[in-house]
């Protein structure tokens, strides 16, 4: 049975808090409450207020530590950080699609201690805390155990807009041609959600922000899996690329990405 530590259930009010305005606003938002940041990078009023709840919460009980979210300023305290993303996967949530996350996660120096990941929409509740394992809801995560790449169904995104990086159609063409299955869901915290799961084999993706990845970072470790830059190179909360596998075929991911 899980047992959630306490900094997870903090953060759990949180979400749940925040996550009640994402399921009232879902699929109801109209062209006037979106701003656009950049090419084909949005947000919502929902976003807005999401983080401005969640950080409501989360001020009462961690005053003193330094804060990093996707819609402020940095805030700098004490040594723990306290990450937020109030919605991973705005364009589905702006389309009405589900795959959206609140990603909520806790770094004390450089070490990612605690993480979760609410999809208020599907009312999932992905959790983790460094030694203690990975849950969704009741049910403890561990990561697929296919060992050949041929089986595996593999998550990636197709950068859109101005993302896109030398030889990323290199890269997805080979992987396509090796694998049974590609998936994209368009939240970077719910694919890894799916890895931690053992839904899919491995995820990577390139230039994401720590807001998008922390939580689901140690989701993956904890269930079982690996976690790397797409070389195979240690990753660290300073690494904006990402690989997370099952572990078992984390080498031949990577030999099919550093061919180029």
């Amino acid at each position: 049975m899980s047992k959630k530590s306490e900094i997870v259930k903090i953060f759990e009010i949180a979400a749940r808090e925040a996550g009640q305005l994402i399921i009232e606003q879902f699929g109801k938002i109209s062209e006037a409450k979106i701003q656009s940041k950049d090419l084909g990078d949005f947000v919502t009023n929902a976003d807005l207020e999401t983080e401005n709840i969640l950080l409501k919460v989360l001020k009462q009980h961690f005053p003193y530590s330094s804060y990093i979210t996707e819609e402020s300023h940095p805030f700098k305290g004490n040594e723990e950080t306290i990450v937020i993303d109030p919605i991973d996967g705005t364009t589905n949530f702006i389309h009405g699609i589900p795959a959206v996350g609140i990603v909520i996660g806790r770094i004390y120096k450089t070490e990612i201690t605690d993480g979760i990941i609410f999809n208020p929409i599907l009312n999932e509740f992905y959790f983790a805390t460094k030694d203690k394992g990975s849950w969704c809801n009741g049910n403890k995560l561990m990561v697929s155990k296919k060992k050949d790449i041929s089986d595996c169904l593999i998550g990636a995104t197709i950068p859109h807009a101005n993302r896109g990086y030398k030889n990323y159609l290199n890269e997805i063409d080979n992987i396509a041609k090796k694998c049974s299955g590609f998936r994209c869901t368009g939240s970077a915290a719910i694919d890894l959600t799916l890895v931690a799961s053992g839904k899919t084999d491995a995820f990577w993706q390139r230039n994401l922000n720590l807001w998008d990845i922390c939580s689901g970072v140690l989701l993956v470790k904890e269930a079982g899996g690996k976690v790397t830059q797409p070389n195979g190179k240690l990753w660290t909360i300073e690494n904006s690329d990402i690989l997370a596998t099952n572990n078992l075929i984390h080498d031949q991911i990577t030999n099919n990405l550093e061919i180029y």
